[in-house]
């Protein structure tokens, strides 16, 4: 039985939240789904929690899903070598046809466990409605086969789904002009989804706490960055490996309009939540100029 101590923690907490809830009701927000969250059962069912607690407080919420992991390991069962140029995924046409079956999987899996939960959800790919028309992508002039770069985004079919109160699953598969199905990194996937819709804020779930000053000192974890910030610490030379192309669609993603981009580290329970309904956050979250700083570092 809760004591009163524990009822009066709660109540903070509620009072806390109560000006995030105000500012952000009705606001459309894309989550990119990825990394350990989207592996481990108790981690999975959290973050759909979450999205589910947002919904219902009145966020818009739209998710866009990766899965990598799960498609190296069933073209693994079907003996179709995993192939990389330059970090991206060699994709012919049977590893096309793979990732297609498998990430269709996936999306159907979070739209149950999001129905369980009590809330209305669809599960597209960027095939249907034409969402996600895209282009042959090169990586550094070679050809990597079906992945694709996004051309265009129809939100028509999103507006419908938000309008009618259902939250839209997407796994990031689009077609071109020709209609062949391309595979696409879910990062950019979610990044031109948050364009296209006028996103208020777009989440990264990732691996990793957020953004450090100093990779090496975890103590340099940055609470917010506006964009002259995070295009400085572009820059710098500290940013590598799978962050740098992160952080450059964060600010790709603010250039064109969205409000705020989170990057949260998924393997934190509730991370969402704690990130938006916390006055300091447990992640980064890269800012728009006209925006407004929740986190002061110098208090």
């Amino acid at each position: 039985m809760d004591t009163m101590q524990d009822l009066l923690q709660k109540a903070s907490v509620l009072n806390e939240a109560l000006p995030y809830i105000r500012k952000f009701s009705g606001k459309t927000i894309v989550v990119k789904y990825g990394g350990s969250a989207m592996v481990e059962h108790e981690l999975k069912k959290n973050v759909i929690r979450d999205v589910a607690l947002l919904k219902l407080v009145g966020f818009r919420p739209i998710i866009v899903h990766g899965g990598g992991k799960e498609i190296t390991k069933w073209t693994g069962k079907v003996g179709i070598e995993t192939k990389f140029i330059n970090g991206l995924r060699v994709t012919d046409k049977d590893t096309m046809e793979v990732a297609e079956m498998v990430l269709n999987k996936i999306n159907k899996g979070l739209v149950s466990m999001m129905e369980k939960v009590g809330v209305k959800a669809v599960g597209i790919s960027g095939k249907d409605g034409s969402v996600l028309r895209v282009k042959k992508k090169l990586s550094k002039g070679e050809d990597i086969g079906f992945v694709g770069e996004v051309t265009k985004v129809n939100t028509e079919l999103l507006n419908t789904l938000l309008d009618n109160d259902f939250v839209p699953v997407i796994c990031p598969i689009g077609s071109d002009d020709e209609y062949h199905s391309y595979n696409i990194n879910a990062d950019d996937a979610a990044c031109a989804i948050a364009t296209a819709v006028g996103a208020s804020k777009l989440v990264f779930l990732t691996d990793i706490e957020g953004v450090y000053r100093d990779p090496q000192d975890k103590s340099t974890l940055i609470s917010e960055l506006s964009i002259p910030e995070a295009e400085e610490l572009l820059g710098s030379g500290n940013i590598g490996g799978g962050m740098l192309p992160k952080i450059q669609n964060c600010v790709d993603a603010i250039k064109s309009g969205v409000s705020r981009v989170h990057i949260l580290d998924g393997r934190i329970s509730h991370c969402l939540l704690l990130e938006f309904y916390t006055n300091k956050g447990i992640g980064t979250a890269i800012i728009g100029d006209e925006e407004e700083r929740f986190y002061n570092e110098n208090e």
